[in-house]
Order: C-alpha cells, then structure tokens, then sequence
C-alpha cells in the first residue's frame, strides 16, 4: 500500500495514469509524445508505477505495451475512501426523512416584496394613471 500512495504522491507519475486512462496499451514512444517527458524520466516513473502494480507491461515482438492496473487504487478507495461515502450516505437519508418528516403545510415565514410605484406599469405618484386618471 505503501508504494501505491510513493506512486500516486508524483504529478508526473499521475500524468502518467490518466494518459494510460485515457488510451490504454500505449509504447513509450506514445506516452513519451504525449507527456512532453524524455524518455529517460518517463522509462524512470513507469518502473515504480510498475513496482507498485499500478502498471502492467505485455510485450508484442520489439514493442512494449503498457495498461493501467486500477485494481491497486480501488483498493485504496475502498479501504480509505469507501468509509466516508457510507458516513455521507447515511447522512443524506437521515436528512431526507428529517425533511419528508415535517409538516409542510403551516408556514413558518413570509416572502415580503417590495416595489417602487414610479416603476409599476407606468404610475405616476399621487394614485394617477399613466393618462392623468385617477386611479
């Protein structure tokens, strides 16, 4: 667990990630293209998103191929994150029955709004119309 958070704890590395993310299976060349990264630091950051199982390498006759492996960071969200969604779930319930519990039907306040007379449909001050009538 420990070189899961070393590995996502690097912008680059993270980079890294999301391109496998958005098209998965690519050769260093690819991913040197995409990431503005010489080869040697991209060559550098796979290694430990490698060692840390977040990387996977399959090798087609000269070419590398490299997939992310989510399996690592779900695990992370589980263990980490998953307690929380359940706290903030469990929350919006207690919150909607709080809500459909009250009785919506009596009036606790009331909307007060106020206009200036010279701008309702074209009054004049002192009661007359916009014709001189009085109204």
């Amino acid at each position: 667990m420990d070189a899961v958070f070393k590995a996502l704890a690097d912008t680059s590395r993270r980079r890294l990630l999301d391109s496998l993310n958005r098209h998965n299976g690519q050769t260093l060349r690819e991913l040197c293209a995409g990431l503005d990264m010489t080869r040697q630091a991209v060559t550098k950051h796979l290694s430990v998103l490698e060692a840390a199982g977040l990387v996977e390498t399959v090798r087609r006759g000269r070419e590398k191929f490299h997939y992310l492996n989510a399996a690592p960071i779900n695990e992370l969200a589980d263990r980490w994150i998953g307690r929380y969604d359940r706290e903030r779930a469990r929350a919006l319930a207690d919150l909607k029955q709080a809500l459909e519990g009250t009785d919506v039907s009596e009036t606790s306040f009331v909307y007060i709004s106020y206009q200036n007379a010279g701008q309702c449909s074209g009054l004049q001050a002192g009661g007359e119309g916009p014709r001189g009538k009085a109204l």
